[in-house]
């Protein structure tokens, strides 16, 4: 189930990937190119440290994640892949496909326990959480711990990108500039990354602050000094202007 054959990978060939869902919307997710590591622990950790929640939001793992992997057949030698995501977020099919390269893979249901992801039972946890309701437009990727390490071992914020993606309103023009940008990211920066999508008419303000006219725009906000490009982002090069080139 879910299984299909898969021929052009921009990733390493083989990984397991797995996003992690808020209730608000908010992403998560980690690329295990060992497949010796299991992250459900560590991105919990990093929506804690994140969102400063007085715990990990274990409850979230049955009902809000989804998981890829890859693998050569050593028979034939081609790549293949199995997709699944819980039902309540397979309505992210197109953000997931973005982060993980996949095209217009359809995503399979993931098999649930009856009762575990009642809304009612859900909703008994928004008291404690209720940074998980709200949606903040992070798209983060975790790179903080090496595959086979402790999954206890304490986050160690790395050094990376903290960077703003602003838009007009979330369409499909939307999705696929946010698909195109991650792709480009994945195959042109050696160094972690934190990705916010922020709505121009939603967020004006601080549109305002980060001097953004147009969209879409990307505007680098650490390391200083802030850069920013304006387009679609289809061409690498012109991307690594706001890595590499002076204040724009």
């Amino acid at each position: 189930m879910g299984s299909g054959f898969f021929s052009a990978p921009s990733l390493p060939d083989t990984f397991k990937g797995l996003a992690l869902f808020t209730p608000g919307g908010d992403l998560v997710y980690c690329i295990d190119p060992d497949k010796k590591s299991r992250w459900h622990l560590q991105l919990c950790a990093l929506l804690q440290e994140i969102m400063g929640l007085a715990e990990p939001p274990h409850f979230l793992v049955p009902c809000f994640t989804a998981t890829l992997d890859r693998w050569r057949d050593p028979k034939d030698q081609q790549l293949y892949l199995h997709a699944e995501a819980h039902p309540l977020v397979m309505r992210y099919q197109v953000l997931l496909n973005a982060v993980f390269s996949t095209d217009t893979l359809v995503w399979q249901p993931a098999p649930v326990l009856e009762g575990v992801c009642d809304r009612l039972i859900l909703d008994r946890y928004q008291p404690q959480f209720p940074q998980l309701w709200e949606n903040h437009d992070l798209i983060v990727r975790f790179t903080g711990a090496e595959p086979g390490e402790p999954e206890d071992r304490p986050l160690e914020p790395a050094p990376g990108y903290v960077l703003r993606l602003y838009v007009s309103g979330h369409t499909h023009a939307t999705e696929t500039i946010l698909k195109n940008l991650h792709e480009l990211l994945e195959r042109s920066l050696n160094r972690p990354y934190t990705l916010r999508v922020v709505d121009i008419h939603k967020n004006p303000e601080q549109a305002e602050q980060d001097k953004v006219t147009a969209t879409p725009t990307l505007v680098r906000v650490y390391p200083r000094p802030i850069r920013r490009l304006v387009g679609d982002f289809k061409d690498a090069n012109q991307l690594l202007q706001v890595f590499t080139s002076l204040e724009l």
